[in-house]
């Protein structure tokens, strides 16, 4: 699985409509919405990169109102919640 994450830049009088329309789409896992330069930061999970494309400038960008994104692709994930299972195995309750 590629995970992207996505900043988006949007028109500020419509952050709630937008950012529902991005967590609508089917390769979009989360949207937050978030202070600083961007507005919204969408997490964008699909099988190949090339799926990519057809989600990030084919469709997140062409929702009325997104101004522009930032795309990052992750080379690994970690999170407390993968580390909590690995340190789990073989351990009795």
């Amino acid at each position: 699985m590629i995970t992207a994450i996505v900043l988006i830049k949007t028109s500020v009088d419509r952050i709630p409509e937008i950012a529902e329309s991005i967590a609508a789409l089917d390769s979009v896992s989360e949207v937050f919405s978030v202070t600083g330069t961007y507005d919204l930061i969408a997490m964008v999970r699909v099988a190949r990169h090339d799926d990519l494309a057809d989600v990030i400038p084919g469709r997140i960008s062409k929702i009325p109102g997104v101004e522009g994104t930032d795309t990052h692709v992750a080379f690994r994930t970690y999170s407390q919640h993968d580390l909590e299972a690995a340190f789990a195995i073989g351990l009795d309750s």
